[in-house]
């Protein structure tokens, strides 16, 4: 199984305030434990929401927004993505992270979905395409 492991947006990530040193060592740990595990599949912290922008659709329709965005509890400032046997693996392996912001956070967890879980929709030409454009990212 794999899942995405969300770290919340603070007010000190979406004010662009860079972790410190031992944070990032501690991080850096952290990554190794996962890697040597044989879990961690990626990972990576983001800029903040004043950096970005969001695409709304509507029918056919679409508009850019420029952040920043409001609600920074609703916001992203990091990711990893994990493969485990389970979400109470994750939650574990989660549980075992240091605190990756300055104030008080929150991680959220996320099954992937898998071709399994689209069930007959998914169809073998459409599981072949997916399968042939992801190798080809991997490659780029």
């Amino acid at each position: 199984m794999r899942f995405m492991v969300i770290v919340k947006a603070t007010k000190e990530s979406e004010a662009g305030i860079m972790p410190s040193t031992e944070l990032l060592t501690a991080m850096g740990q952290y990554n190794e434990e996962l890697v040597n595990a044989g879990i961690l599949l990626a990972g990576e912290g983001l800029h903040p929401s004043s950096k970005g922008a969001r695409v709304q659709f509507k029918g056919k329709d679409r508009t850019v927004v420029d952040g920043p965005f409001a609600e920074t509890k609703e916001l992203i400032a990091g990711f990893w993505l994990f493969k485990v046997n389970s979400l109470e693996e994750c939650i574990e392996w989660v549980k075992r992270c240091p605190n990756p912001m300055l104030s008080d956070s929150e991680i959220e967890i996320r099954q992937v979905f898998e071709a399994e879980d689209f069930g007959e929709e998914f169809t073998p030409e459409l599981r072949e395409q997916e399968q042939r454009v992801f190798e080809k990212a991997k490659q780029q």
